[in-house]
């Protein structure tokens, strides 16, 4: 990166800090702002910004965030308080998340049928997890009731890890299609990733574990480095797992599930990096994706990914949340309050990424930039529509008596990078 476009990111996060609380219960949200700033300024506008996704720079901020967002999401579940109530997570995500996954491809199927049945799967899988920080007013709204926010909140934290060794297998054996000869090896390749990843990520979360909680109960360690203990035990969780064949990402991800798990959630100095440091790499991922993907993906649309980006945020993701409340005795007005804020934002982004950088599909342009513009149309409705439907909804859900599975008591756990 240049040095004008050093000035222009500091001037941007810094600019939006100042006017952040102003903004924090308006229609312009973080993503929005970044990914706007990234158009104004990129290449494809003022060309003042330059964020070079080929360079190895960007492709580690990326990889960077994606296992920090991993790993943070895993570990900010309370796994103790979650199992008494997982009424309206579990149908998210064992019942909503597979037919999202299935409706998708279907549909990129029936709108791209040069794809092959596997790439349209890998489509489905990108966009299948969401991304609750997209509509922040939502999720951090008192007037919604915890169990709604509990819902949208926990599905957004885990389903994205939950995907990703379904996304790599299916991508992987998409990849055959162009290597026949090398089917076996491929295979053997992805049972590597989606297995010892998981061994790995459990192993350096009880041994870190351990060595923190002895640690702190010498008062040896010190609040700053406290705070950074849960990035190291995430990098590290990653290394070890590619160092040994595995997926680090998945890595990342169950040495997440296992650390909250272990600590009950105590995790307040993770929480605490998330909030400051980990936000920072949240938004310049987003003003990257602003400034390098969004021009590209503008200059080479067709009407059959707009349709498939409208679909994705609508039918593909409204009908399984339907199906999967059916018996719930959740208000009709509920159920499509939860179809609607299903946003595609980060984890599609990195995903869309992972696979341009790491796997071969022979149309992955389309795929992904049908990606970008599905996920540029989500910051912008659910940025839009946040704030105004949340007050709505709000209001129609203070009638307790009419609301009472909605108002059922559950807890709230921590919300994810206040973007």
């Amino acid at each position: 990166m240049d040095t004008t476009t050093f000035i222009l990111v500091a001037c941007f996060v810094f600019g939006f800090g100042l006017l952040s609380k102003r903004l924090a219960t308006s229609s312009l949200t973080p993503p929005l702002v970044f990914v706007g700033c990234g158009m104004v300024f990129g290449p494809w506008g003022l060309g003042w910004l330059h964020l070079n996704v080929e360079h190895g720079v960007m492709h580690v901020l990326a990889e960077l965030t994606l296992i920090l967002v991993l790993f943070g999401d895993a570990a900010r579940i309370d796994w103790f308080a979650l199992r008494k109530e997982l009424g309206l997570p579990i149908r998210l995500l064992v019942i909503g998340m597979p037919l999202t996954i299935g409706l998708g491809m279907l549909g990129a199927k029936w709108l791209f049928p040069e794809l092959s049945w596997l790439e349209a799967a890998v489509l489905g899988a990108v966009l299948a997890p969401t991304d609750a920080a997209l509509g922040q007013a939502v999720v951090s709204n008192p007037g919604v009731p915890v169990r709604v926010r509990q819902a949208l909140n926990v599905e957004s934290g885990l389903n994205d890890g939950i995907v990703l060794p379904l996304l790599l297998v299916l991508a992987t054996f998409a990849s055959m299609e162009t290597e026949p000869g090398a089917a076996a090896e491929l295979a053997r390749f992805a049972a590597l990733q989606v297995t010892l990843g998981p061994l790995v990520g459990v192993a350096v979360a009880w041994v870190g574990n351990r060595l923190l909680s002895w640690s702190v109960d010498k008062g040896w360690i010190q609040p700053t480095f406290e705070r950074l203990t849960g990035l190291a035990l995430a990098l590290l969780a990653f290394a070890c797992a590619e160092q040994l064949g595995g997926n680090g990402f998945i890595a990342a991800f169950v040495a997440g599930l296992a650390l909250g798990h272990w600590t009950r959630g105590r995790c307040e100095y993770l929480y605490q990096f998330l909030e400051a440091e980990g936000q920072l790499l949240v938004l310049l991922v987003f003003l990257a994706f602003g400034s390098s993907f969004v021009g590209p993906a503008l200059e080479n649309y067709s009407i059959a990914m707009v349709s498939y980006a409208f679909l994705s945020l609508t039918v593909v993701r409204m009908l399984p949340v339907a199906l999967s409340m059916i018996g719930s005795g959740l208000r009709g007005r509920t159920v499509l309050f939860l179809g609607w804020f299903g946003p595609r934002g980060l984890a599609s982004i990195l995903f869309g990424i992972l696979l341009v950088s790491r796997l071969d599909l022979e149309h992955e342009a389309l795929i992904f930039n049908s990606v970008v513009l599905t996920v540029l149309l989500s910051v912008v409705a659910h940025g839009i529509s946040a704030a105004p439907l949340a007050r709505r909804y709000a209001s129609m859900a203070a009638d307790v008596q009419s609301c009472q599975e909605e108002h059922r008591p559950v807890m709230d756990h921590p919300l994810r990078m206040r973007v």
